[in-house]
């Protein structure tokens, strides 16, 4: 999350995660078979289960990228988005579908696509400056929307939109 609250925020349920989820296998179903289904860890590892259940994918990988600093409640971009793990034998990433939870500045792919250039890249949601670098995606959001997935947030009470903005 930015270091100040963001303007826009866009919550998603467990169960909008699944649905959407699904819907992006659907939409990748008939570009297979895949040799494997690489997730993108930690929060591609959730719609990469769902997409490797429903594509029937058994080879899951993982590739391990640190594109934020500090802690998970405040998290910044870092410097350079960092590999800390990468999958053995998947070559050029021909055959390969790679899965994330989103694609926010594109930073990550960045980083991927230079060691994936065969891959099929595909994401849940995307903003406008990743979005080139993604094949498939299911929903799109503005840069400035922050996306509150279900594991990184609790139940509680939230301010109406207009009450925030006039800053009560």
């Amino acid at each position: 999350m930015p270091a100040s609250a963001p303007d826009k925020t866009f919550p998603v349920s467990w169960e909008e995660l699944h649905r959407n989820a699904k819907a992006l296998a659907w939409r990748l179903v008939d570009m297979g078979p895949w040799k494997g289904l690489i997730g993108v860890t930690r929060g591609g590892l959730v719609p990469a289960a769902v997409v490797a259940r429903e594509l029937d994918i058994r080879i899951v990988e993982t590739v391990s990228v640190i594109g934020y600093k500090s802690d998970d409640s405040r998290p910044e971009l870092a410097d350079e988005a960092q590999i800390v793990k990468f999958p053995a034998n998947v070559g050029d990433g021909e055959g390969w579908l790679v899965v994330d939870d989103l694609v926010d500045t594109g930073r990550t792919f960045v980083v991927l696509r230079k060691l994936l250039p065969k891959a099929h890249f595909a994401t849940v949601y995307a903003k406008p400056l990743g979005r080139p670098l993604v094949d498939t995606f299911i929903t799109e959001v503005s840069q400035d929307t922050w996306i509150y997935f279900p594991w990184d947030v609790e139940l509680q009470f939230t301010q109406p939109i207009a009450n925030r903005r006039r800053g009560e």
